[in-house]
């Protein structure tokens, strides 16, 4: 009888060490996206209800009383009871309002202060109000009710440990509420636990309380709080370390950041690191902006990644990896004090945070290790891109399901390199004035924001209009495949002429606009970048150098991070009438089986004719000889050569001359 048991036991611990050995190395963001895009979405609202057309209220308050003491012991029961008082400013006339309140978890007993009568089912609960309200009344609803047995992946009670874990609308299944981002309200909450019980909630511990074997923790936080990020996490003998983090405002001040942990976990790396990362965010968005911060591990049901509830971040057993902190603290401002306010704009949430833990490396590292990490991002997005767009306009309505809202490679990793090329575009100043202004936005700060918001933000800051950028690399799905050619050409009269012509071939949408750099590398080993304005699809440029270019490269830091190119030298046809040198087209030309090159020199020189593919690599050296006056002819083999776009260069007498030749099976 006792195997099985040792058995599971033996398992999960496997389990617990796969997950922790998994956090160190994998990115955070990818720990996230797997954690989360696993969440279930309830499909339970009416059409009326997701278009926020009951929505006539504002919450400015919930407070809850829990009695979860039971749960924390043998058999383990999911049942509590709570009562809860809603407190919102009324918006337009009403009588009644609708909160969401799961069915299978919620059984509601009655109704208090305002609220006379209610109603519950599919989901929805309907409480008449005592009276009609008009806009600006402040009204207070009590509800007292009951959580009921069940495992509903929103309230977790398990072998001692409590905790919930909501997005994005799983707050409604352990609490009444308007279970939308968008209606964002302070939190008062007082939790009644055994003595051996160490809670964490949001905002600030306001005081607890201990009689006999019973504690009551009352946590309050002064800070808006979106449903889906409101938490409780506890656990009998719960391990507690306590660092504090001074503000750079006023540095006899400090906010506590707490660490609740397993036995057997070694946070010590984390606290220490955690002080110099709230200093780096504070410092190049805004100052940390909530009463106290901090991280608990829970219990194998919480098995993947973390969880950004605001001010207490959810992370699973023994997941201390830099990059995950990173990527949930950089949560904190982006997603917890200004919130997604629909799902349709995710991006500012989870855009930000995978690119936030690409910029808290280069905050040690310098800006290599970031855009390293910005590229592979940008690699995970071009290998794995499902081909929708970041921001989907029926995601402000219907909930997208969690493996599509959350999916990695566009909401995280393409998330990301787009705000990396936001600064790219923008440059260092402009783009981290940006995101302070966005930061510190009195009307944005600690409430929700859409897209547009943060556009405007851009738009405020720069003087110019840069919803171009945001309306191709958000609303639009895919990237640019750029199909470039250039060529040098010789003026005869000590210049040298660059040839640049760049065009777009994918087909949806078919044009990116963006700035381009040209890097151009010269006889005498100097370097020289030009940047120009790729404004429409199909377009030349050409500059004029006293030094002779000898290479030539297309975004040769790779700041448009995600693209597809090729830049291949272009035919010249620019072969001066007082030329010793000639080459020839091929023929034929497409080309299946052998083609025939000819070239001409006016007096015994020597010669190099070489074969490369679309990417510059060379294939093949066909001549490589001094060879006399005439007319020469070399047959190519294209039998053993892959279908495609080569060319062939013929250097002789200082001059150096090339062809297109397309190879077809």
């Amino acid at each position: 009888m006792k195997r099985p048991v040792i058995l599971s036991i033996l398992l999960l611990g496997i389990t617990i060490m796969g997950y922790s050995q998994l956090t160190a190395t994998m990115k955070g963001s990818e720990i996230c996206s797997q954690k989360k895009s696993r969440m279930p979405v309830l499909p339970d609202l009416s059409g009326s209800l997701q278009s926020g057309s009951l929505h006539s209220f504002d919450v400015l308050n919930y407070t809850l009383d829990m009695d979860i003491y039971d749960c924390f012991s043998a058999p383990y029961s999911h049942a509590f009871d709570a009562t809860e008082v809603i407190t919102f400013k009324v918006d337009s006339t009403l009588n009644s309002i609708v909160l969401n309140a799961n069915t299978t978890s919620l059984l509601i007993n009655s109704v208090s202060l305002a609220g006379i009568s209610f109603t519950h089912s599919n989901n929805l609960l309907t409480i008449q109000l005592d009276q009609t309200y008009n806009p600006g009344d402040t009204v207070d609803v009590g509800i007292d009710y009951h959580h009921n047995n069940v495992n509903d992946n929103a309230f977790y009670a398990n072998n001692g440990f409590v905790f919930t874990d909501c997005e994005p609308e799983g707050a409604r299944k352990w609490f009444p509420c308007w279970d939308k981002p968008s209606d964002k309200a302070k939190l008062d909450m007082t939790v009644k636990v055994p003595s051996t019980v160490k809670i964490g909630s949001n905002g600030a511990l306001a005081d607890s309380t201990l009689s006999a074997d019973t504690l009551w923790y009352h946590w309050v936080s002064e800070h808006n709080i979106a449903t889906y990020i409101m938490v409780l996490s506890g656990k009998v003998d719960y391990n507690l370390d306590i660092v504090y983090w001074n503000k750079l405002s006023n540095p006899d001040d400090s906010i506590p950041i707490r660490f609740y942990y397993n036995d057997g976990e070694d946070p010590s790396a984390v606290e220490e690191m955690i002080l110099p990362m709230c200093d780096w965010f504070s410092e190049n968005f805004c100052e940390h902006p909530f009463q106290k911060d901090g991280f608990a591990t829970l219990n194998s049901e919480f098995s993947w990644g973390g969880m950004e509830n605001q001010s207490l971040t959810s992370l699973c057993p023994n997941c201390w990896g830099e990059g995950l902190i990173a990527h949930e603290f950089a949560h904190q401002w982006f997603g917890d004090m200004i919130t997604c306010a629909t799902w349709a704009d995710i991006w500012l949430n989870e855009g930000f945070a995978t690119w936030g833990e690409a910029f808290w490396y280069e905050s040690y590292a310098g800006y290599a290790a970031y855009k390293a990490d910005i590229n592979g991002n940008a690699s995970s997005y071009l290998n794995n891109n499902p081909g929708w767009a970041i921001s989907e306009p029926e995601w402000a309505i219907v909930t997208p399901p969690s493996n599509i809202m959350f999916n990695y490679a566009i909401t995280y990793a393409k998330g990301s390199t787009i705000l990396h090329m936001l600064r790219y575009v923008l440059g260092d100043s402009l783009f981290f004035e940006s995101l302070q202004t966005y930061s510190n936005k009195p009307e944005l700060k600690c409430f929700s924001a859409v897209i547009p918001d943060f556009m405007a933000v851009v738009n405020e800051v720069t003087g110019e209009d840069y919803d171009w950028f945001f309306n191709q690399w958000i609303y639009e799905p895919n990237h640019p495949k750029y199909q470039n050619t250039y060529n040098f050409q010789d003026l005869g009269t000590g210049h040298w002429k660059v040839n640049f012509y760049t065009q777009q071939i994918q087909p949806n949408p078919e044009f990116f606009k963006m700035p381009m750099e040209i890097k151009i590398r010269f006889m005498d080993l100097t370097d020289t970048i030009v940047t120009v304005m790729n404004d429409e699809n199909g377009q030349g440029f050409n500059w004029v150098f006293d030094i002779r270019p000898v290479f030539f490269q297309f975004d040769p830091n790779n700041n448009i991070v995600i693209k597809e190119q090729s830049t291949v030298l272009g035919v010249q046809n620019q072969q001066s009438a007082t030329s010793k040198v000639r080459l020839f087209q091929n023929i034929p030309n497409p080309a299946e089986q052998t083609t025939m090159i000819k070239y001409q020199i006016d007096e015994p020189m020597a010669v190099n004719l070489a074969l490369y593919d679309i990417m510059g690599k060379q294939v093949q050296i066909l001549v490589d000889e001094t060879k006399p006056t005439g007319i020469h002819q070399v047959s190519l083999n294209c039998s053993d050569l892959k279908a495609g776009v080569y060319h062939y260069t013929l250097t002789a007498n200082g001059e150096r001359i090339t062809m297109k030749l397309v190879i077809v099976q």
